[in-house]
């Protein structure tokens, strides 16, 4: 009955463990992602900007295919 209790106590304990270390990479790829969007803003709205043509034309497709049903 005891060495139940302590796998069980030790398979939460290792839970605990893997979910801390995901919280922990997480906010560690948000903070990279942040720095990377504050230093290359220039690059990203280029980027934005010549997606912006691609993408009303696919909407527009999309909405025409649904206007035909």
């Amino acid at each position: 009955m005891a060495e139940e209790v302590k796998k069980e106590e030790q398979k939460a304990g290792n839970k605990i463990v893997g979910t801390l270390i995901k919280v922990i990479i997480g906010l560690a790829l948000l903070a990279l992602g942040g720095y990377l969007v504050y230093h290359w803003i220039g690059a990203l709205k280029t980027v934005i900007k010549g997606c912006l043509g691609l993408f009303l034309i696919l909407v527009g497709i999309i909405t025409l295919a649904v206007a035909k049903e």
